[in-house]
């Protein structure tokens, strides 16, 4: 599943955004300015960066730059100039896109599937957060480089939070969607492979948080 970052200063605007973002079935995070931005794409294997212009700080042709000298994800630009000049220089620095302010939502969402679709980018084929990856496709998962020796229904377990990150899973969603709806096991099974999963993720454990009566849900933060 793509993950996005919107990056603006106006937290009505990121919330609009984050709202259609999601409706679409994407992931999405925010920023209110280009540093945490950059700070957030250091850590995060994003498939996609809505960059507003007018920042404080740095603004948003400053923090393309930036992020130009190591990473070559799709980048829309939001813009309320419309002169022809910073477009070029945007595109020039590495823009795929423009979207002028005020636009419609709708819009930005056919544009993001657009560029989304051209860079051929898939949430599904490296999973990164800070010094842990995963490769669903490979069945592979490390901890810097260090490899993590999960068995089969482990490695699905945390594959499946990880895709619905943010969503809190019920004990008995995640018997349904790893086990199978045939399994005949109780919830404790579910409990006994996070706990093992927790170990293995060792400073990493805390992405797999305690939803206390319901479930589990995945939650990456830089400090962890």
């Amino acid at each position: 599943m793509p993950r996005l970052l919107i990056t603006d200063d106006d937290l009505h605007l990121r919330k609009l955004v984050l709202t259609y973002v999601e409706m679409e079935g994407y992931h999405c995070e925010e920023a209110e300015n280009g540093r945490e931005a950059l700070d957030k794409i250091h850590g995060t294997d994003f498939d996609l960066v809505i960059l507003d212009i007018m920042m404080p700080k740095i603004d948003g042709f400053e923090t393309l730059a930036e992020l130009r000298k190591h990473s070559q994800v799709p980048v829309i630009m939001l813009t309320s100039r419309t002169e022809e000049y910073d477009k070029l220089f945007g595109f020039n620095l590495g823009a795929d896109d423009y979207v002028p302010k005020p636009f419609s939502p709708k819009e930005l969402m056919a544009r993001v599937g657009a560029v989304l679709k051209r860079s051929g980018r898939r949430q599904e084929e490296i999973i990164r957060y800070g010094e842990f990856c995963m490769n669903p496709k490979a069945r592979t998962a490390f901890m810097g480089e260090q490899p993590l020796s999960l068995p089969p229904m482990e490695f699905d377990l945390l594959l499946k939070l990880v895709q619905d990150e943010h969503i809190v899973l019920t004990r008995e969603q995640l018997l349904e969607s790893v086990w199978g709806y045939d399994y005949s096991g109780d919830t404790r099974t579910v409990d006994t492979h996070i706990k093992s999963l927790r170990e293995h993720l060792g400073n990493y454990r805390k992405m797999i948080q305690t939803v206390w009566g319901v479930g589990y849900k995945f939650e990456y933060k830089q400090e962890q």
